[in-house]
């Protein structure tokens, strides 16, 4: 097996006022300070919040990222953000293709490929986020779905240096639900199987994070699992104890 660091994201969403970024931020800082880590730690603010976020991880190994980023560098977009912006206030990661972009903002596969392609222009880690809906999964449609998402939304030139990708069940978002270790090994296995359509060999050495109801008492049996690089945490990623607790759970 190829040797895969794991990631563990925490995706804020629409939460944090600058006390609480940086209270959080203070409190990950000084446990990745603890000593040696065998994972990667990354947190995903408002962008109200990613400069200075960025700024109090400054002398650590926290990874600091956006939640979304517009698709051209520049222009008359008003109220988005450029990759290009959140690499200068110092994002080395974005999320793109979230099912909440993709439901409440109507983002097509070609919208998250495109935003995907800007990341990567940009200099940013692309975090490709797809899952299924309940209705496409009780008809049996899961693995048709993902690896469409998949295989339209990863840009050109994608690798593993450049892009990560994250399984999120739709239904399991925020839900309490959680997919089952075998449904959650059964998708992240066609996913790196149908990801060498994009990289080949280079597929082996993919990040794959499994995002849905994550939490300190199921993160262990979940990051156990063959092809399952990390998490991609929302709600327990607000929660210092809580978040660190998750990647304590990383074989």
């Amino acid at each position: 097996m190829t040797a895969r660091r794991p990631l563990i994201a925490g995706n804020w969403k629409m939460n944090g006022l600058r006390a609480d970024g940086l209270k959080l931020v203070e409190g990950l800082v000084a446990h990745l300070r603890s000593g040696d880590q065998a994972f990667d730690m990354l947190v995903c603010p408002p962008t109200t919040l990613v400069a200075e976020v960025a700024a109090a991880a400054t002398g650590s190994t926290l990874l600091v990222g956006g939640q979304d980023c517009h698709a051209k560098e520049k222009g008359a977009h008003t109220g988005d953000t450029s990759a290009w912006m959140l690499k200068d206030v110092g994002a080395s990661c974005v999320i793109v293709g979230h099912s909440e972009r993709r439901q409440d903002h109507a983002e097509s596969n070609a919208v998250v490929k495109a935003k995907a392609g800007a990341a990567h222009a940009a200099g940013l880690i692309a975090i490709v986020c797809i899952g299924e809906t309940l209705d496409q999964r009780d008809r049996g449609e899961a693995l048709s779905v993902v690896t469409s998402q998949l295989l339209e939304s990863l840009p050109e030139g994608a690798t593993p240096e450049n892009t990560v990708v994250a399984y999120e069940p739709v239904w399991a978002i925020g839900t309490g639900k959680v997919a089952t270790p075998d449904d959650v090994a059964e998708v992240h296995a066609e996913i790196r199987k149908q990801a060498r359509e994009k990289m080949g060999d280079d597929a082996a050495r993919l990040r794959i994070l499994y995002g849905g109801s994550v939490k300190p008492d199921n993160a262990k049996e979940l990051l156990a699992l063959t092809d399952v690089d990390g998490a991609l945490v929302g709600g327990a990623s607000l929660k210092v104890e809580d978040f660190w607790a998750i990647a304590q759970g990383c074989p």
